[in-house]
């Protein structure tokens, strides 16, 4: 039986074509860059191709991926019939939806209500949804979100300071993001160690595009940097992360901004990409470092500073840690970012190994051998685990 899933990012779509039967992926990848220089990685049977094709949205992104799976000269499958179903990840289920389900017209209306709170996410699973729909119209179709693996913060951490009566009538609450990723890594992350996830103190940072921190204790999410939408957190790409609260009503007030215009420079305009004027790429901006472009510094530091502090106030909230994993694209692959992070833990005792550090997209021990806490990268795989969940709600 085989199952794609679908992952549309806020400018990235990723796909796997898994026999579950195996668990084994028959390909697999990700479009990068969607409406800038977009370009395809598709990898099948230990090939890669790399497919410049510039695409304006997910729609043109998915098209050609599909197509890929179907290219005569590096066939995944022969006909669409050869999918069972197909799963996608959506990052803001609100309280609608603690569990992945089946999609219908009730769910996209919902995932469409609750894309307030996932801007840059949900309308781009949306289109991603239309699309197979279009595509594939008789294969079933199952949705698993993100917020999920947070349902089980503590009330009390994810309760804002702002009068109740407003989560008794908007919901407003933290309720995280990249759910899929921490769970994974986190179940991942005991195997390799031979230890119970229900024994482990686990920081997750999911750096990509969009990035968040998650505190897992004992398997359970039980913090996360993220909160009533992904713009919450640590600073990423083109988003702020936290932020004094009072600066969006001054601009708004100074500059005449519109509400919608508020949330167009806090999730686009504004993080790595804002503070530096270079890009919204880490790698573009690690090159203007090396070109000394002292903005472009200043606005690293200041992203691998935000991170370590989250770091250490996860050791708060589960009283320890005891393993720190990096993963996704940054996380997996930005091989300084990760050194300069650690570093400003150095006085928790971390430590890394710059030799072992010297990977990239590779699960392996990065800290030292003196480190009081191991560091590993472990690379995600939100695929599998959507996969999963898929087949169970098809089943029932």
């Amino acid at each position: 039986m085989n199952v794609l899933v679908i992952n549309c990012g806020s400018s990235s779509l990723k796909y796997q074509l898994i026999n579950m039967d195996n668990e084994k992926v028959i390909a697999k990848g990700t479009y990068e860059r969607i409406g800038e220089k977009s370009f395809l990685t598709h990898k099948i049977n230990g090939n890669k191709y790399v497919l410049q094709h510039p695409v304006k949205n997910h729609k043109e992104a998915l098209d050609f991926a599909i197509k890929q799976l179907l290219n005569k000269d590096y066939p995944a499958i022969n006909d669409l019939s050869e999918i069972s179903a197909v799963g996608h990840r959506v990052a803001q289920g609100k309280d609608y939806f603690t569990g992945p389900v089946l999609i219908n017209e009730d769910v996209i209306k919902k995932i469409e209500e609750c894309s307030t709170l996932a801007p840059l996410h949900n309308p781009a699973s949306i289109i991603g949804i239309r699309a197979c729909q279009e595509l594939m119209p008789n294969i079933k179709m199952c949705a698993v979100f993100d917020t999920a693996f947070h349902q089980t913060i503590p009330q009390e951490r994810y309760m804002y300071p702002i009068p109740y009566k407003y989560y008794q009538k908007y919901g407003i609450r933290k309720y995280g993001a990249h759910g899929t990723s921490h769970y994974y890594v986190s179940r991942r992350i005991a195997e390799i160690l031979g230890k119970d996830v229900k024994n482990l103190k686990i920081v997750n940072c999911h750096l990509g595009q969009g990035a968040s921190i998650c505190a897992i204790q004992g398997g359970k999410s039980v913090e996360t940097s993220m909160g009533l939408t992904p713009l919450g957190g640590i600073p990423m790409c083109s988003r702020s992360g936290d932020l004094d609260p009072s600066i969006v009503t001054f601009l708004m007030k100074n500059e005449g901004l519109t509400s919608d215009e508020m949330d167009q420079i806090l999730n686009n305009d504004s993080g790595l990409w804002g503070m530096s004027g270079v890009s919204k790429d880490v790698r573009d901006i690690e090159a203007a470092i090396d070109e000394k472009n002292e903005m472009a510094r200043k606005a690293l530091d200041y992203y691998k500073y935000r991170i370590a502090q989250y770091i250490a106030q996860y050791a708060v909230s589960m009283q320890g840690i005891d393993v720190i994993t990096f993963t996704a694209g940054v996380g997996e692959n930005q091989i300084r970012v990760r050194k300069g992070i650690i570093d400003y833990l150095a006085y928790m005792g971390v430590k890394l190994d710059d030799e072992r550090n010297n990977i990239r997209s590779e699960e392996a021990m990065i800290s030292s051998d003196d480190s009081t806490i191991q560091v590993w990268v472990v690379p995600t795989n939100e695929e599998l685990v959507i996969a999963k969940q898929t087949l169970e709600v098809i089943k029932k």
